[in-house]
This record gives structure tokens, C-alpha cells and sequence, in this order.
């Protein structure tokens, strides 16, 4: 059976790095070994390499080398192919395409990317090295510019010409549809297309067409000269700045490009005033044509401004530098993130993955990598989405997460603090954030502070809180989004980038409180090794837990990992294993042990035994040969919170391995703490694992 997938388009632009990197995503997250392979690439020139191998290797993360990825550049191809060598050709692909077969468990074959007037070699070169593979084979085909049936014709010819060539269509994906055609031609293709094709449509994005400053800089080979921290500025529109300054601001659109002679330092002011004030849209960058570079003074004063949109200085005429910008077709690249998000989010939202997954996978390895954990959370969170509250939103790297979960419409949101402030922030950092799913609140200027304050005097007025404590506290923004969490206006509340745990923390303790039956609040980290998930607890919370607390907080653990998805195998650690060992500390652990057998029965548990017997299959075949949780085990709970955290930490340190925590454990509602040292991918993580949390 085939372990790969190629995948062609049948002419040039028809945007395959999208279904390329929407379906590398599915697959990383499925299986645990997988490679990318381009059997003919197309390198840039000089020390450029190709973009497509580099943007795949680099955002997977993949175990692959560039020169083990493709087999021949295009120069070289048609050298080959002119000498008649093509039998050589095809040698040397499947060899390379053998290599990566045996050593990884699924391949994913990029075909040739068409362009121009060799469109049809490159197609028909595609059908043969597909054929010569023996690998079923997805089509992607170019909707842009087509009415639907000249799309469907173009399809159904593409497939006899497969079919004649014995190369197995397992789907075909139309790409850039024109949004009013879309239901059209799926209803076309439904009718139309062989019923044991797939068949999806994913219309034009206008953000994926649109080039970035970046490429456009190297499109019209230009200087320079300002804002180099906001080349991956979208560029949807671009105006001639020649005309009266007036006449040129009534002419800006949201993500316009600036096209105006070097020496027009009014209209130079001018933008980068727009561009900064709220009643302008936002301004993508400015080209300075005909060689002209402003004067001093122009220059001297961008340079004392804090923020400034690219400016870029090239040495042809304002009309030719237009023809050229108008030419230019965006690609996706390694380092435009957001772009490759929304790639991958546009095609998931379009194809039946799960459909597609079982068309081409036809057996997956046992075993969880860090990648495939994730996006098992990320697809889970997504199937109910909920509403998660950020108290620090005067947190950069809150707003960068922020963006990051709305784009891929994980969750909705609401961002605590003030407004002008945030939204200063927003466009410092050149961050967008989709107003249908996020909200802004001061919480000394909402309408709900009366009510939260009353409430929280209510609660909390047996344990000595006076009306005026209350009133100071719910000012703060831990207090207000805790109390947004108790209310039900969020599922849940993820805190602690700028707060300390203890803060965070307070307000859930006080009115949120734990879940009938739990007596602990106790927490977990998710440790993401190179090929298995493990669970550690507590590392965060109790730092001289009793018996009965480690009982709760096992317990507490073996459920959360039910929830996400691992099978509970508990280890509770000690120096000693079994009977070898006693001692206070030993006992502590023993006890525990013997009371969560007692309540839980169900539940596969080891103890005292040493971490090296948990997860060592060899040394737990020495030390416990009869034990069932030795050598295997899935959570492991430490005997306090000195040898939690700091084993935690080294683990991580270590190994390398992805540590997503802490994770709090036994409330009511799911709120959340992070470290202070956290980083943007900690804090999406956390809250992908909170809205999972509400939706039980």
C-alpha cells in the first residue's frame, strides 16, 4: 500500500501551496514520521533556495535535510531532458523518493510548480514521475478567471488524461473560486466528477493574493531605507502619489501602497501621519521612485519616530515601478507566519479533512508526537468554541496569541484592560484582530462593575470582606475576568504573563471554588517528548502535599488526562520502588497510593516506585516484573513541589521536550495560570487546553 501523496495542479497559479500546507498540517498532526519531498524545484538564483522546501521544513519543524528534498532544480531537468537522459530522471527521483519511503512513515510529494508558457510540460512531467512513484495523486485545479463549467471541463479532461496515464486520483480540489461560483461548481463537481473522487472548492482569499511588502521590495529591487520590522505588511491596493496632498489621503484604502517621487516629502509626512492617526486606514508602505532619496530634514525626522512603515527607494520612473508592482504575484514563505495560518485555516475550512485523511492514510503508527497532541487540542477546541477571558491585555504577547487563536477560530475572546491603550498596541505591533470574536473591557469603565462588586460583597462578606474591599478589588483585572468566569460571560480565564500565580489564582479559590467531590486544587503539565505525551502533577501549586492530597491530586490528574485523550497508567514517585525502601517521605507515598485504590478502584496505579521504573521499560522489568503501570507509565505524580518543578523543568531543558502548563485542576471552572516567562506559543497553548476544559 502507498505511504505518500503527490500532489499537482493542471496550470500555473493555481495557489497548490495552500493544499500543500493545509494538508501537511493534517498529516503532521496524524503521523508521527513524515517527510516532504519536490522531485523538481525552482530555485531563485544566487544562494536562494526554493521557498516551498523551505517554508515546509522550517514551520513542521521536519527531521529532513533541503538536498535530501528534491531530486533535480528545473535548469537541470531540461538539460537531462535534452540529452535524452530521461530514463536517468526518473531513476534518480524514485532513488530519493525510495530513501525518504523507508525511513519515514507517510511522504508528501510536491509536484512541479507551473509557470508560463511550459505550463504543459511541467503538467505532463508531474503525470509521469507520479505514475513512475506509483502514488495516488491530488489535483488541484485553477477556478480564478473560469466560469464553472469551463472549471469542470477543465477538470474532467485532466482526469482522462490521469487515467490514461494509470496515475489514481484520489481527490480534486478547485482553488481561488470566484465566492458567488462557489456553490455552483460543487454542485457541478458532485454531479460531474467520478463518485470515488473527493472533490472541494475553497475560494478566493483576498489576503492570500495580496503580495507582502516583502515582495514587493524584491520585485522592484529596491533600497531600504525605513521599516524593515513591517515588511509582512499585506498590500491590497497601490495609488500614485503625484497628486495634491489632499486628493492623495481621500485616495488610501485599508492596506494601501504609496507609489510617489522621492523628492514629495509632504506626501512622505503624510502617510506615516496616516498610518498612525485612527481616522486613516492603515497605510502598507511607500515605494520612492526615479532614484530620489528626501531631503535631510525628511529624513532626520522619520528617523526619530518610533514606528514607520516601509519606505523603499528604487532607481526606475514612477509608471514603470507601477507596471511592476501590478505584476507581482504573492507566494507564501517561511517567515510570514501569519499567512501560512491562514493558508492552513482556509483549507480546513473548505475540505472535508477527515474524509481526506482516511482516502490517503491507510495505517498510522502508534504513538503521540508533541505536533500531533496539538493539533488534536487545536481541532478539539475549535468543535465547540468557547469564551475564554485575558486579564493582562497590556501584555504584548497576549495580543500576538490573541491574533493567532481568532485567526484560526479556535475561541472567542475578551481582552481585559484599557481600550485606547490596547488598540495602540494592536497597531504598534501591526496586529488585527477580527471584532466579531473579540471584545475590549476596561473593568473600572464597565456597566457590569456594580453588579460583580455586589456580588463578590455577597460571597465573600462572612469572611470579613467589606463593600469597599470588594469595590477596589474588582477593579482589578484578575478579580473582573474571575468574575466574568463565576457569571457565565466566559467558559474560562487564562492569566498570569504579568500576575503571579498566587494572584491569579485567589479569586478562583474565593468564589469560584472546587468541583463537588475534589478537596484540591492541584495542577498538571502536558510533557510533549519526541514520540509519547506524558502528564506530570503537581508542579505548580502544593508544595508539601499529605497523602490524602496526593490521592486527590492523582485522581485529579488521571482524569484530566482521560479528557485529553491519554490512557492513565499512574506512577507515584518516590527514592524507593515497591518494598525496597522506608522512610517518612516513602510512607507518605505508599499511603496515597493505597487511598486512591480504595476510591478508585478502576484505575491502573504504581507506588512508591522511582521515576526510572515508570518509564523505563528495562529497569521496571528489574524492579517491578509484575507491575503493570511499571515502564509504561502516562502520569506520574511527585511527592512534592520541589521535585515537581524542578523535574519538570529539567525534563524540558533537557529533551527538548514542548512543556504546555500548569494546568489547574478541581475547579468549578476551568481558569488558568502561566509563567511569567511564558511565551506567545505557552500562552495559545494554555488557552486551547482551557476551552477544552469548559466544553466539559
Amino acid at each position: 500500500m502507498s505511504k505518500a501523496i503527490y500532489i499537482a495542479s493542471s496550470e500555473s497559479d493555481s495557489g497548490k501551496a495552500v493544499i500543500t500546507l493545509g494538508l501537511m498540517n493534517i498529516l503532521v498532526g496524524k503521523i508521527k514520521k513524515i517527510a516532504y519531498f519536490k522531485p523538481v524545484i525552482r530555485e531563485n538564483g544566487g544562494n536562494h533556495k526554493d521557498i516551498n522546501i523551505e517554508t515546509i521544513i522550517d514551520h513542521f519543524g521536519l527531521n529532513i535535510t533541503y538536498e535530501d528534498s528534491y531530486a533535480f532544480n528545473y535548469k537541470e531537468l531540461l538539460k537531462y531532458r535534452s540529452e535524452g537522459n530521461n530514463a536517468y530522471i526518473i531513476d534518480t527521483i524514485i532513488s530519493k523518493y525510495k530513501k525518504l519511503d523507508d525511513a519515514y512513515d507517510f511522504v508528501v510529494v510536491d509536484g512541479m510548480d507551473l509557470e508560463g508558457e511550459g505550463a504543459s510540460f511541467e503538467f505532463s512531467s508531474n503525470v509521469e514521475i507520479a505514475k513512475n512513484l506509483g502514488i495516488p495523486l491530488i489535483l488541484v485545479a485553477k477556478a480564478d478567471g473560469y466560469s464553472s463549467d469551463e472549471v469542470t471541463r477543465n477538470v474532467l479532461s485532466t482526469l482522462q488524461t490521469l487515467s490514461d496515464k494509470e496515475v489514481r486520483v484520489v481527490a480534486v480540489i478547485a482553488n481561488k473560486a470566484d465566492p458567488a461560483n462557489v456553490e455552483e461548481l460543487k454542485s457541478l463537481f458532485r454531479r460531474l466528477l467520478p463518485g470515488d473522487v473527493l472533490n472541494s472548492v475553497i475560494p478566493m482569499t483576498r489576503e492570500l493574493k495580496s503580495p507582502t511588502m516583502k515582495e514587493i521590495v524584491e520585485a522592484v529591487d529596491g533600497k531600504l531605507l525605513f521599516g524593515e520590522n513591517y515588511l509582512s505588511n499585506r498590500v491590497d491596493h497601490f495609488i500614485v502619489g503625484a497628486m495634491q496632498l489632499r486628493n492623495c489621503l481621500l485616495h488610501l484604502e485599508e492596506n494601501t501602497l504609496i507609489v510617489t517621487p522621492g523628492d514629495r516629502g509632504d506626501i512622505i509626512i503624510a502617510m506615516i501621519q496616516a498610518n498612525l492617526s485612527k481616522n486613516y486606514p492603515k497605510v502598507a508602505g511607500m515605494i520612492l521612485s526615479g532614484g530620489l532619496q528626501p531631503d535631510e530634514p525628511i529624513i532626520k525626522l522619520v528617523e526619530g519616530l518610533e514606528r514607520v512603515v516601509p519606505i523603499v527607494q528604487v532607481q526606475t520612473g514612477t509608471f514603470e515601478t507601477v507596471k511592476i508592482v501590478g505584476a507581482v504575484k504573492s507566494k507564501i514563505y517561511a517567515e510570514n507566519k501569519s499567512k501560512i495560518e491562514l493558508a492552513i485555516n482556509t483549507f480546513e475550512k473548505y475540505t472535508d479533512t477527515n474524509a481526506l485523511v482516511d482516502k490517503i492514510v491507510t495505517s498510522r503508527p502508534e504513538g503521540m508526537t508533541p505536533r500531533m497532541f496539538q493539533y488534536e487540542m487545536v481541532k478539539r477546541a475549535k468543535q465547540a468554541k468557547k469564551h475564554i477571558v485575558l486579564p493582562e491585555g497590556n501584555d504584548d504577547r497576549i495580543l500576538i496569541a490573541a491574533e493567532k487563536l481568532l485567526k484560526q477560530g479556535i475561541v472567542k475572546l475578551t481582552i481585559l484592560g484599557k481600550k485606547d491603550d490596547i488598540e495602540a498596541s494592536l497597531k504598534r505591533l501591526n496586529l488585527e484582530l477580527n471584532p466579531a470574536n473579540v471584545q475590549i473591557i476596561n473593568p473600572s469603565e464597565s456597566s457590569d462593575l456594580p453588579d460583580f462588586i455586589a456580588t463578590l460583597y455577597e460571597l465573600r462578606k462572612n469572611k470579613n470582606m467589606s463593600f469597599d474591599m470588594a469595590s477596589d478589588l474588582m477593579k482589578d483585572s484578575a478579580y473582573f475576568g474571575t468574575m466574568m468566569v463565576y457569571k457565565g460571560q466566559a467558559d474560562g480565564m487564562v492569566s498570569g504573563s504579568i500576575n503571579t500565580t498566587q494572584h491569579t489564582i485567589r479569586p478562583a479559590l474565593q468564589f469560584v471554588k472546587t468541583r463537588p467531590g475534589v478537596s484540591t486544587v492541584s495542577s498538571i503539565f502536558f510533557m510533549c517528548l519526541e514520540d509519547r505525551v506524558l502528564v506530570f502533577g503537581d508542579c505548580a501549586v502544593i508544595p508539601k502535599p499529605t497523602s490524602e492530597q496526593l490521592a486527590d491530586i492523582a485522581i485529579s490528574s488521571a482524569e484530566s488526562s482521560i479528557k485529553f485523550g491519554i490512557q492513565p497508567k499512574i506512577a507515584m514517585l518516590s527514592y524507593s520502588s515497591g518494598t525496597s525502601g522506608e522512610g517518612e517521605e516513602v510512607e507518605k507515598v505508599r499511603r496515597a497510593t493505597e487511598l486512591v485504590k480504595a476510591h478508585r478502584p478502576d484505575l491502573q496505579i504504581e507506588g512508591p516506585i522511582q521515576y526510572d521504573a515508570a518509564v523505563d521499560p528495562a529497569v521496571a522489568k528489574k524492579k517491578l516484573p509484575k507491575s503493570k503501570v511499571a515502564g509504561q507509565a502516562t502520569v506520574l505524580i511527585f511527592p512534592d513541589l520541589n521535585t515537581g518543578n524542578n523535574t519538570y523543568k529539567a525534563v524540558q531543558r533537557e529533551t527538548g521536550a514542548l512543556a504546555i502548563g500548569p494546568i489547574l485542576q478541581g475547579l468549578n471552572k476551568p481558569v488558568n495560570d502561566l509563567s511569567r516567562g511564558c511565551t506567545v506559543d505557552d500562552i495559545f497553548n494554555t488557552v486551547v487546553i482551557t476551552a477544552i476544559q469548559a466544553q466539559q
